[in-house]
């Protein structure tokens, strides 16, 4: 029995600290993107090169894990020849949830045999690092409940739904909470996985990585990327039709009163209705429905950034800029240059 046996969780991951190596195994999951799976393992295997190219030691101990060594993943789409089965690996230092895809629920639920594992490893000491929709997966092991989680802005509304005890922020790319890592959606993992490896080795790895991947270190949110699709899946006609009338007028000077004596919903009860199934205030949909219109127009190019703001219904084009830079990250103009 080692010293760490004695030790409380976060001591362990922190006395893990002082080894020279770590092992990183990215589980195969049944329905794991094989892209992923493959990406993770030549960005900390080139990390270790990286390290010998300056005349130190690896510091990755780099395996690829499935329920078998033979794992056939995404319905019979990829086969892969997994390092290792799950059932031999005893103290794992990273364990590193791949980008999954398909229909959410029945992918928890194909992978439920790798959930005692993880959160078994997990309370031993491990570090999770879970990659886009794969904290669909990682939720439903109870590991995220009370935790801040990042995910992919289209799989918002429906992690929300299945798992209410995680709390989801969309103003951050990146989430670091006790041991467990998150991020946003898509390619973002890139992001992540150098977030992983400034805190393992430090900027000047995390930076070289950077460069020699020529991935963008300084990507903060998701928000440019994000379309508004609104909240649509509940039942509650009032709410559809409040939700159709501003899109099909958001180029008018739309009210919350207005919108309110349309459903014929008291104001009070009608905006505590529409927030709840929506995840919005009316306010802010008004708002985020005519940023999606301008973001168009600006990616069509004919219109000055006065004209369009006009045509969407404000006169201060300032207090649009504000609203449209909180909702993108971005000024107009700059939304401008870079999707022009």
């Amino acid at each position: 029995m080692g010293i760490t046996s004695f030790l409380p969780v976060e001591s362990v991951r922190f006395f893990r600290y002082l080894y020279t190596m770590k092992r990183v195994t990215i589980l195969a999951l049944e329905d794991a993107t094989i892209n992923c799976i493959d990406s993770c393992f030549q960005i900390f295997t080139r990390v270790n090169d990286f390290l010998r190219y300056q005349g130190k030691d690896p510091f990755y101990k780099v395996e690829i894990a499935g329920l078998e060594t033979h794992t056939v993943l995404n319905n019979g789409l990829y086969s892969i020849n997994a390092d290792v089965s799950i059932s031999m690996i005893e103290h794992p230092d990273v364990i590193l949830i791949p980008i999954t895809c398909g229909h959410f629920p029945h992918s928890v639920k194909q992978n439920e045999k790798f959930r005692e594992w993880v959160i078994t490893k997990y309370k031993a000491g491990a570090e999770i690092v879970s990659l886009c929709v794969g904290s669909f997966f990682l939720a439903s092991t109870g590991l995220l409940d009370n935790k801040r989680c990042a995910i992919h802005w289209a799989a918002k509304n429906e992690f929300q739904a299945l798992f209410p005890n995680v709390e989801l922020v969309d103003d951050h790319l990146i989430t670091d909470a006790e041991g467990i890592y998150t991020c946003g959606g898509a390619y973002s993992y890139l992001n992540l996985l150098l977030y992983v490896i400034e805190k393992h080795l430090g900027r000047e790895m995390a930076v070289l990585a950077s460069k020699m991947f020529e991935i963008d270190l300084h990507r903060k949110n998701q928000n440019q990327f994000v379309i508004f699709l609104g909240q649509k899946t509940h039942s509650d006609t009032c709410v559809l039709e409040a939700q159709n009338f501003i899109e099909g007028n958001f180029g008018k000077k739309l009210t919350v009163e207005e919108i309110c004596s349309k459903a014929g919903v008291g104001r009070r009860t009608f905006e505590r209705r529409f927030k709840k199934l929506t995840g919005n205030s009316i306010i802010e949909y008004i708002q985020r429905v005519k940023v999606e219109a301008v973001k168009k127009e600006l990616e069509r190019g004919r219109k000055t950034i006065s004209e369009i703001v006009f045509d969407i219904g404000y006169n201060d084009i300032d207090a649009f800029r504000a609203v449209f830079k909180r909702c993108t990250g971005l000024s107009p103009l700059d939304y401008r240059k870079k999707y022009q």
